[in-house]
């Protein structure tokens, strides 16, 4: 899976219809307005699904039931007016829906883009493993990056609008954790999604053949040591090409964190570039997961092999 190129969408073109989903937790309406606003802005029609704005009745840390929440993912990704589903938030929820989804359904409706980060990674992987699809790892319609980082927000509509414009990503100001070059298919997300995936009928076996983005959120230097050894005990870090770090915010001092990411995936004899710009951090550069790319460590660059979308 990871070794070959997966199915690119089509780009988008004006006043294509997107949809807005939340399949992790509630949504601040103010927010999501706002990010409906910035859509519009782009010359996109964007449809609400219907239980964005929900409350789970016991767990307000979810956006709603689970089946609703899957309802409206399921709804939207077969509407054949929709060119796009976009997610509105992460924080959790992902893997209470993930398994209501109709895969076969889904398939049937054939490739369309989607976007989303954070508890999002377990999407991603499943549409990977799933549908064979190429995914975009970026902002979220109700995100603070995607409505007040002007960086986040233009990355973001040249990948969606003129992707051939974005085939060399540059690090946002990091270097070489471990330098060197490498080839392989993207892939990646949240570090604790992607660990507590592992054994799930919608994770990978292994990252071999990829270049494995990784980066996380408000999780203490001794937590992401876990999830980090978790995968090199599992041999899923077997056969990675190369790895590419974005941000580690509320995650403790970086040097301490920068410690531990050179200690556990030093060893890999891969090249590592750091602080690349991606993830939860501002201005959050949009990485394409399912493209082949070239990664320079010490010059901090991602060469896509082609465009995002088609």
């Amino acid at each position: 899976m990871t070794r070959t190129e997966l199915r690119r969408p089509d780009r988008l073109a004006p006043d294509a219809r997107v949809a807005v989903v939340a399949p992790s937790g509630p949504v601040p309406e103010e927010r999501l307005q706002s990010g409906l606003d910035l859509l519009r802005g782009w010359d996109l029609d964007p449809v609400v699904a219907p239980h964005v704005l929900d409350r789970h009745p016991e767990f307000d840390y979810l956006a709603g039931t689970d089946a609703d929440r899957a309802a409206d993912l399921q709804r939207a990704w077969c509407d054949p007016d929709v060119a796009a589903v976009l997610c509105a938030r992460g924080g959790y929820g992902v893997q209470r829906m993930v398994d209501l989804l109709d895969w076969d359904a889904l398939r049937a409706a054939g490739p369309k883009v989607f976007v989303g980060f954070s508890d999002i990674t377990a999407l991603h992987e499943a549409f990977a493993t799933r549908l064979g699809l190429v995914t975009l790892h970026g902002p979220m319609a109700a995100g603070q990056d995607f409505l007040k980082n002007a960086r986040a927000q233009e990355h973001l509509r040249a990948t969606l609008f003129a992707p051939e414009t974005v085939t060399t990503i540059a690090s946002a100001g990091g270097g070489a954790l471990v330098p060197g070059r490498a080839r392989g298919v993207l892939l990646g997300g949240c570090l604790a999604l992607l660990a507590t995936d592992l054994g799930t009928p919608h994770a990978r076996p292994s990252a071999a053949g990829g270049l494995l983005c990784l980066e996380d959120v408000g999780e203490e230097t001794y937590r992401l040591d876990r999830y980090l050894t978790q995968l090199l005990r599992a041999g899923w870090l077997e056969g990675v090409r190369g790895v590419l770090l974005g941000s580690w915010a509320e995650c403790g001092p970086y040097d301490g964190v920068r410690a531990l990411l050179a200690d556990r995936l030093g060893g890999l004899g891969v090249p590592v570039v750091e602080e690349f710009g991606f993830g939860h951090g501002d201005g959050a550069l949009t990485i394409p997961f399912g493209v082949a790319a070239e990664l320079d460590a010490d010059a901090g660059t991602l060469t896509l092999e082609r465009p995002a979308l088609r």
